[in-house]
């Protein structure tokens, strides 16, 4: 069923609180909110740098609602995670319930699908009905990522005037998003006790941007080090007939 659009002339737009913010579906594989929130967890220290007072949204199956329809959610989609830069976080002091573009007027900079098998739905350019249709025409990202996290596949597309073309990776493998100042790409590992293939930043200059756990068992194995270090120290001292304390 095509989402067909309604005249508003004359009538008062709703906003996100009025508009439907759930679709009742179930994710389609349990890794999808964990990859979601591995993007989001490493990447706030670039994002307060960034953005300083916080003028960003991060979408994590949040809807984005880019046209009026009837009825409201055919002219909504959730996808998995998108970022748009220089926008509150809060509207009126509240968690924002979607993102309402006839409000907003600003595009997400990066718009990403987890997507099984394939792709398919995600690439599916149906004129008014087909995801990379509607993110082209009407959501119009900068960049839109499918991840087809079964391969660990990253395609990347990038408006270019009124259209996706579809860009190649560097020779690392990852894309670079301007606007945030990283790369994108793909990295095996363990994350949240699964090992297996997730989405990643690296820095300009080739450094991954670690996650809290990350950094604490950083910090605890150069404190053991560091502990051990010292230990060996203090045994060569007392060797010498020195107490260590005592130094």
């Amino acid at each position: 069923m095509s989402a067909m659009p309604l005249s508003h002339e004359t009538e008062v737009l709703p906003d996100h609180l009025q508009l439907p913010f759930r679709d009742d579906l179930p994710v389609d594989n349990a890794q999808q909110p964990w990859l979601a929130a591995l993007l989001t967890e490493s990447l706030q220290a670039v994002l307060e740098n960034l953005f300083p007072t916080g003028e960003y949204f991060i979408g994590e199956d949040v809807g984005i609602y880019f046209e009026r329809t009837k009825p409201p959610m055919l002219g909504c989609r959730a996808p998995d995670w998108y970022f748009v830069p220089d926008v509150p976080r809060l509207l009126k002091g509240m968690i924002r319930r979607s993102y309402v573009m006839w409000q907003e007027k600003t595009a997400p900079l990066l718009l990403l699908e987890f997507a099984p098998g394939t792709g398919a739905q995600e690439k599916d350019r149906t004129p008014r009905e087909g995801k990379f249709w509607i993110y082209e025409n009407k959501v119009r990202p900068e960049f839109y990522g499918i991840y087809r996290y079964e391969s660990g596949i990253l395609e990347m597309h990038h408006m270019v005037d009124d259209h996706f073309e579809e860009i190649a990776p560097n020779k690392r493998g990852r894309f670079a998003i301007p606007g945030l100042g990283v790369q994108l790409g793909v990295w095996q590992g363990v994350y949240r006790g699964y090992e297996t293939t997730w989405l990643r930043w690296w820095d300009k200059r080739g450094r991954i941007l670690s996650t809290g756990e990350e950094n604490a068992a950083r910090n605890a194995e150069r404190a053991a080090h560091s502990e051990e270090r010292a230990a060996s120290l203090a045994a060569k001292l007392r060797e010498l007939g020195i107490d260590p304390d005592q130094v």
